[in-house]
């Protein structure tokens, strides 16, 4: 009693508005992104978002199969989301699990808005996402590594996807949850992506309730936030596409 007790009293934001970790409610953690790490695939990404780390390998458009899964009208978009058995504190069952097939299905019905899907008919395009290391957000981090490597791909896109989790934790609207606040008495998830050129939602969910104050609040750091992110995987895109130009520039080096 005397434990739950502590855990209620707990300041997730303090007088100065720092979180524990030293970020201000709407600092992400750092972010890395680096693409084409997987040379057989089409297209390929690796991400750290903090403490999470995630792959992404992109093959496609390429024949549908079994065949009676293809669409006369347009691309299948497979999205596979796993999480490796090493990636959490206790070692994960590697058997895809009810939120692994969840997560791979909302991330699949993302894909499906953003990408050009009607010009590749009777094809599949497999998104392969596996999260290396996890500490909450992981969702977010995936799509959002798999959106780059799409890109690497070079398949036609409306837009990248980019996201974030916003949340509540400690009675204060907070971006990018860590797995701490993520456990907070009252803590509310919602981890949100968007097309950042048009901002149409294509993955939206909530775990908890906000007021519709909150709620106004979370969207608008949310966005924010996803501004910041989507600026990291264009410059990450053009720093793989730039590279080949300066090396032919200076002989086939790069400098």
């Amino acid at each position: 009693m005397a434990a739950k007790k502590k855990e209620e009293k707990t300041e997730f934001v303090n007088k100065q508005g720092k979180r524990l970790d030293g970020r201000t409610t709407d600092q992400v953690r750092p972010i890395k992104i680096q693409v084409g790490v997987v040379p057989r695939a089409d297209g390929s990404c690796y991400l750290e978002w903090g403490q999470n780390k995630v792959i992404a390998a992109v093959y496609g458009p390429r024949e549908c199969l079994p065949k009676h899964t293809a669409s006369p009208y347009k691309a299948v978009v497979r999205y596979s989301y796993r999480m490796a058995t090493f990636s959490v504190p206790d070692r994960k069952n590697p058997k895809p699990g009810r939120r692994d097939i969840e997560i791979s299905k909302v991330s699949s019905e993302a894909f499906e808005r953003a990408i050009f899907t009607e010009r590749f008919p009777n094809t599949a395009i497999d998104i392969f996402v596996e999260v290396l290391d996890s500490n909450a957000g992981t969702r977010i981090a995936a799509l959002t590594c798999a959106a780059v490597a799409v890109a690497d791909a070079g398949i036609p896109m409306r837009d990248l996807i980019s996201g974030v989790a916003v949340g509540k934790a400690g009675g204060k609207i907070i971006v990018d949850m860590n797995k701490f606040e993520e456990d907070a008495p009252d803590a509310v998830d919602i981890p949100m992506a968007i097309l950042p050129n048009t901002e149409e939602i294509v993955l939206l969910q909530m775990d908890g309730l906000l007021s519709k104050k909150e709620w106004l609040e979370a969207r608008g750091k949310a966005f924010e936030a996803i501004k910041q992110v989507y600026e990291l995987q264009k410059q990450a895109l053009l720093k793989k596409y730039e590279q080949p130009v300066e090396a032919a520039e200076n002989g086939g080096v790069v400098q």
